[in-house]
């Protein structure tokens, strides 16, 4: 029996772009958002897209190693005026085998509060 493939309610409508890709790198899911920001660069839907199709060499290098390695990878941009937080990270099927990695892409104040806590 072939597992079903379930995607929450919420990963569509957060306010944040949601792209999800798998282990050939292609696009299999994107939220509004995400759809949105993409859209805005001349895409829309991309799903079945190969992600890295629309990355620079230093950021294949870096999905290539999330994909072997595992891990996460997270920075802060600023784009048309725009701060944003990228975090991404691997993501796996139910068995525990690879599945591919997750994008989370939030708009983030230009200035944060940051709290230590114990």
């Amino acid at each position: 029996m072939e597992e079903k493939q379930y995607l929450p309610e919420w990963a569509y409508g957060m306010d944040c772009a949601v792209t999800v890709v798998d282990t050939d790198c292609r696009i299999i899911f994107m939220n509004e958002r995400s759809r949105a920001t993409f859209a805005a660069r001349g895409g829309g839907d991309l799903i079945g897209h190969n992600i890295m199709d629309y990355h620079n060499d230093r950021s294949r290098g870096i999905i290539r190693r999330l994909l072997t390695e595992g891990g996460s990878n997270a920075y802060t941009i600023s784009k048309e005026g725009l701060r944003k937080m990228i975090y991404q990270t691997t993501w796996h099927h139910a068995d525990g085998s690879l599945g591919g990695l997750v994008e989370l892409s939030m708009i983030i104040p230009e200035e944060m509060p940051h709290y230590v806590r114990s």
